[in-house]
């Protein structure tokens, strides 16, 4: 049963499938290392082909703990965006731009068999918690789409988290590697915006990130503070949403407002769209750890994070040719004019 298996499960992983499924991604890379330092070479490609299995195994038991862990309702909410149409996908302009009404997908995959789901043994690695991230084959809510370096416009070198996707329905998000100049105070009373007095003063210090090109007035709160009347678990640990319930809390003293990003606009996709956009490599797709992604949200900083590039240091954590491009393209950090 479903509910059991969840229960099951949750007490195993701590109750984030993501930071599981990173270990055994983990584990199968150094499993990997470790063949290719005692194999000889005519036996590597073989070697690459196991790998590619059990990536793809990895990803079919990565959608079942999605599917599971996800809420099972969507939020009844619709909203309306502008459609963009633009010539060349790498321009930027159509990226992001337009969307309707969405609903959280349901698991795909019913026949879940016991080999399937490794229930019983945790892989024995050893996973940074505060900075990992690894590149996965599909969108799910929770992950991060990091632009490719070719991609211009107003979510050049941007990482944006997914708040909601669905094939059918389309899909949001919001961009959370653009903080602006200036604090919610200062930002709000210089724009047009939804944010009343009272929220404008209870989180007068909390940063404010350009979120998207999409009803740019209005504001988001993410946070990793917990469930509130009002917001979305879109992860474990990360929350969008309740912001008159964070404020009862700040004033109570239990959450300070620097834990807090207010996100100005956001970005959201047409059915279908960014699977296109993804399948023209507009984006790499990524899992990551709650630090990296609550970065502007007062997480931890360590020695080894660029706190001034969380594009570049994502690309870093994920591994492979990642790092490379990172190296090869960091630009002028996450702070920025925005064109």
């Amino acid at each position: 049963n479903v509910r059991g298996l969840k229960k099951n499960l949750e007490d195993m992983m701590g109750n984030d499938w993501r930071e599981f499924r990173a270990k055994l991604v983990a584990k199968e890379k150094h499993d990997l290392e470790e063949e290719n330092k005692n194999e000889e070479s005519s036996c590597k490609e073989d070697s690459n082909n196991i790998h590619d299995e059990k990536r793809a195994k990895q990803d079919k038991i990565g959608n079942i703990f999605a599917a599971i862990f996800q809420q099972n309702h969507a939020e009844e909410e619709k909203k309306k965006y502008s459609k963009k149409v633009a010539p060349s996908i790498f321009e930027g302009n159509t990226i992001g731009g337009s969307a309707k009404d969405f609903i959280i997908p349901s698991c795909e995959d019913p026949f879940v068999s016991a080999a399937e789901i490794p229930v019983l043994m945790e892989p024995k690695v050893n996973l940074d918690k505060h900075r990992w991230a690894h590149p996965i084959s599909h969108v799910e809510p929770g992950c991060v789409l990091v632009a490719n370096e070719k991609l211009g416009g107003v979510f050049h070198q941007t990482v944006v988290l997914v708040i909601e996707h669905n094939e059918s329905k389309g899909s949001t998000g919001i961009v959370i590697n653009r903080p602006l100049s200036g604090n919610l105070s200062k930002i709000v009373s210089e724009t047009e915006s939804n944010v009343d007095l009272s929220l404008k003063m209870a989180f007068n210090s909390a940063k404010v990130t350009f979120g998207g090109p999409v009803m740019q007035e209005e504001y988001s709160i993410l946070h990793g503070y917990g469930e509130v009347e009002g917001s979305k678990k879109v992860a474990p640990g990360i929350f969008v949403g309740g912001s008159e319930a964070l404020m009862n809390e700040v004033r109570k003293g239990n959450f300070h407002p620097d834990e807090a990003l207010f996100v100005k606009g956001h970005a959201a996709w047409v059915p279908s769209q960014l699977s296109r956009e993804v399948s023209k490599g507009v984006w790499y797709i990524a899992s990551c750890s709650n630090d990296l992604i609550l970065r502007y949200a007062g997480a931890p900083l360590c020695q080894e994070d660029n706190s001034n590039d969380l594009w570049s240091d994502i690309l870093t954590c994920m591994g492979g040719q990642y790092p490379k491009i990172a190296e090869q393209h960091t630009g002028k950090g996450d702070q920025r004019m925005m064109p």
